[in-house]
């Protein structure tokens, strides 16, 4: 389920939503380090690192809460991370977390609804 959730977050946000949306990244000046050189060239919005592990934690706690909780800890640091690192503005990650729990609620719900769909055709 996690993975299911992980690859429809990550359709949802790089292959549509950083498609959609061309916002450039912080500007480099923000941030003091070396690590801020090495940013993707692809758009700010919205954070696909944390839409990926938001989905994946979301989707496989409700099935295996203790693997969910140690998923947590890691998930919360990625999104974290995305800001200081000079990546992401505050608001993609944002972004990124709420693809992330789609992706979750989609990966768990869709397939019951597909078979409801298919079970009324005639």
């Amino acid at each position: 389920m996690g993975l299911a959730a992980l690859t429809v977050a990550q359709v949802g946000s790089n292959a549509l939503g950083k498609q959609l949306i061309d916002r450039r990244r912080p500007p480099r000046e923000w941030f003091p380090h070396a690590e801020a050189d090495e940013r993707p060239a692809s758009s700010s919005l919205p954070s696909g690192h944390t839409a990926g592990a938001v989905a994946f934690t979301a989707a496989a706690w409700p099935t295996w809460p203790a693997v969910g909780a140690v998923c947590a800890v890691p998930t919360v640091l990625v999104a974290v991370e995305r800001v200081p690192s000079g990546a992401h503005f505050p608001s993609d990650v944002a972004a990124g977390a709420v693809i992330g729990l789609a992706g979750a609620w989609s990966a768990r719900r869709l397939p019951r609804l597909l078979l409801l769909a298919v079970r009324r055709l005639p």
